[in-house]
């Protein structure tokens, strides 16, 4: 782990442990019904958080495969520390990471271990001399984020708002709103800190907002 960053390695809940016991020891067993049933479950997700590091789908799913296999290999080796999804998507962003700076896609590793504190989560010429807003959010209680997805051309802008992330930014939005993973996971998947994961998150949403207010402007 690089220097600064926290070790989020925590034990599982009781349902979940026990859960994680069941599929390991039939993993374990060769039982290949579990094997399809985990990669069922995870695949798609896995694809999603590939890409905020390599850009490319098929590279992506290169990394995927990559994963899987290490994931079988490692697996008799697995302690528990953390739940079996976490410990599976910190490989799958260690090879994305590795695959990422190969094709020249990613920025250093380093860039998740440091945040630039300065750097405005929102554009200052937004607001007025006083402090207040010259340039006040749009309202969302029309365009509520269910609506907004319900719409294809918005979710296509979406998608690629989010590609234009920094990666950075990009790998930690997609862990924590389209894969749902908590804060405390996400720090451990990622090896950062608690600090970088909610600064980082909070600038990819504004940038987001930021860029949908521009595209739903009348």
């Amino acid at each position: 782990m690089h220097v600064g960053a926290v070790n989020r390695m925590r034990a599982p809940d009781d349902t979940e442990g026990g859960e994680d016991a069941v599929l390991i020891a039939r993993l374990l067993a060769g039982d290949e019904q579990a094997f399809v049933e985990i990669v069922e479950r995870l695949h798609g997700s896995l694809v999603r958080v590939a890409r905020a590091f390599v850009g490319d789908r098929a590279v992506a799913e290169e990394v995927v495969q990559d994963t899987w296999a290490a994931v079988l290999e490692g697996l008799p080796r697995f302690e528990g520390r953390s739940s079996l999804k976490t410990w599976i998507f910190r490989i799958l962003t260690n090879r994305a990471r590795t695959r990422g700076a190969r094709e020249s896609r990613s920025v250093p590793f380093s860039s998740f271990d440091s945040v630039d504190e300065h750097e405005p989560a929102v554009d200052p010429a937004r607001f007025l001399p006083s402090g207040k807003w010259g340039a006040p959010p749009r309202a969302w209680n029309e365009d509520s984020p269910e609506r907004l997805l319900a719409r294809r051309e918005t979710l296509a802008f979406l998608e690629q708002a989010i590609a234009e992330l920094p990666r950075s930014q990009r790998a930690v939005l997609v862990l924590r709103d389209v894969e749902g993973v908590d804060a405390d996971d996400a720090c451990d998947i990622l090896q950062i800190t608690e600090n970088n994961q909610r600064v980082l998150l909070h600038r990819a949403r504004s940038r987001l907002r930021a860029a949908l207010e521009q595209h739903m402007a009348p």
